[in-house]
């Protein structure tokens, strides 16, 4: 078994690179979706963010209004420090829970966002960091995720910076070309993991 953390800054292209590798075979442990799962209505997590941040934070149907908490943390460091100390340990448990399930042969790739912030490194056999420069990954943010230029810019800041992400890295994928070039990258990563798995 081989344990990969896949990071990259908001923008940059991460989900595409993780979709690759989950097709070459990898097992996809994504932090993004286990921490919706875990603040789901009737869960633990759940509750605590609304203790939390109170009912502002919840749409009609009772689950959580994400752009509203959005709106709340990023450019509020404590607020945002708030809410991963809810989020984070229920996110560890899980994906814990999930790399125990996985075959003993798998290469177990970590969708992890916030890796670097949030001191991860050491917990991966490799890390992963899939680069794109600023002015590409505002103007994806911008143009397909609809954010305003304000807005992509203090989610961008409330990351670490590309340096220290990249000083993290033992694989950098840089993701400022076309999609072929990003597959063609990809499948020499892989390529790599599965030396590493087997070395």
């Amino acid at each position: 078994m081989l344990s990969v953390g896949l990071t990259g800054g908001i923008g940059a292209g991460k989900s595409e690179v993780s979709r690759l590798l989950d097709r070459l075979g990898a097992v996809i442990v994504d932090a993004d979706q286990i921490a919706r799962e875990v603040v789901e209505p009737g869960t633990p997590g759940h509750a605590a963010v609304v203790a939390e941040f109170g009912e502002e934070v919840l749409l009609p149907d009772g689950r959580l209004d994400r752009p509203a908490l959005g709106r709340i943390v990023f450019g509020d460091p404590a607020r945002l420090a708030a809410l991963n100390a809810i989020v984070h340990p229920l996110v560890g448990a899980r994906s814990a829970e999930l790399q125990e399930t996985a075959p003993p042969d798998a290469v177990i790739v970590h969708d992890v966002p916030l890796l670097v912030e949030n001191g991860l490194v050491p917990l991966y056999d490799a890390v992963v960091v899939v680069d794109a420069g600023e002015e590409t990954r505002l103007d994806r943010l911008v143009r397909l995720r609809g954010m305003s230029e304000d807005e992509a810019r203090s989610r961008m800041a409330a990351q670490a910076g590309r340096e220290q992400r990249l000083a993290a890295a033992d694989f950098v994928i840089n993701n400022d070309g076309p999609l072929a070039e990003l597959e063609a990258q990809v499948r020499e990563v892989w390529r790599r993991l599965l030396d590493r798995r087997t070395g």
